[in-house]
């Protein structure tokens, strides 16, 4: 394509970077990514898309703006207090970089309407702030083909990975016997049937989702270009108090109910995938 002048100085630092070029940053002006969540993930994750030429963001949330968002959700502002977020995000990210196409998704996200969202994207990260979704958005990118980028939150802590176990399947099977590409069950097993704490109970520093979501957003540039190396098969983990990052590495779990070889999750069941609150 033929940048033009304006495009070419705001993304000037990109263009002379060899990995992206000019072919990186066409695929990222052409490229469509869904966000889950308008919160602590989603608002560094959105800021940094946007800035970047993702050329369409979709923004998944049916919560408005509270004051005690504003610790950490970083996309809105005081003046927004009791706006849809996601109508506040987008006017943040109109005034960063007007050219990006964003496209609202005022509701929740659930089994009856994952699959028809994540069909008209490339990608979908997941910045979602409970169980139920997380688990619902794992299984949704998998049925629909389409790679994850999932981050999450509580305390002091982050954990981020890239989950692309449909390469596993189907035609076009392209992995390699010693390829891993688990998805989020295989790491974490089934969704825990009793409550866990949630973020309102213990807490979350205000820091973290930045950090996170940072993080974030570079593993879904690095996706849509293709370049690098790929979290998947590997799940990062950070510790802000000791200022350590681990690096664990996973495989498929063959006893998988979603992408193991006897896989008995076909559809999206809406009694699948039970909500827990957790403010990221």
């Amino acid at each position: 394509m033929d940048f033009e002048d304006s495009q070419i100085d705001r993304y000037a630092r990109h263009l002379v970077l060899p990995e992206i070029g000019e072919e990186g940053q066409e695929a990222l002006l052409q490229s469509k990514v869904l966000v889950i969540g308008a919160g602590g993930l989603g608002s560094p994750l959105l800021l940094y898309l946007a800035a970047a030429g993702v050329g369409h963001l979709g923004i998944v949330d049916d919560d408005q703006v509270d004051l005690s968002n504003l610790q950490r959700q970083v996309v809105h502002d005081t003046s927004n207090v009791g706006m849809a977020k996601v109508e506040s995000a987008r006017r943040r990210l109109a005034e960063i970089n007007p050219e990006v196409q964003v496209t609202l998704h005022n509701e929740r996200l659930t089994a009856e309407n994952a699959l028809g969202l994540f069909n008209g994207y490339d990608l979908i990260a997941d910045g979602s702030d409970n169980f139920g979704t997380r688990y619902l958005v794992n299984d949704a990118s998998f049925l629909a083909r389409k790679t994850l980028v999932s981050a999450a939150i509580m305390r002091f802590d982050g954990q981020l990975s890239t989950y692309k176990a449909y390469l596993r399947h189907g035609p076009g099977r392209t992995v390699d016997d010693g390829d891993a590409h688990p998805c989020y069950r295989c790491l974490f097993g089934d969704q825990p049937s009793e409550m866990k704490e949630s973020c309102a109970d213990v807490g979350v520093l205000g820091a973290l989702p930045g950090t996170l979501g940072a993080l974030q957003a570079t593993e879904v540039i690095k996706e849509l270009i293709g370049i690098g190396e790929s979290l998947s098969g590997k799940l990062l983990l950070y510790e802000a108090l000791n200022t350590e990052f681990r690096k664990v590495r996973a495989k498929p779990d063959p006893e998988c109910r979603l992408c193991g070889p006897q896989a008995t999750i076909k559809s999206l069941n809406p009694e699948t995938y039970q909500d827990e609150t957790c403010a990221a």
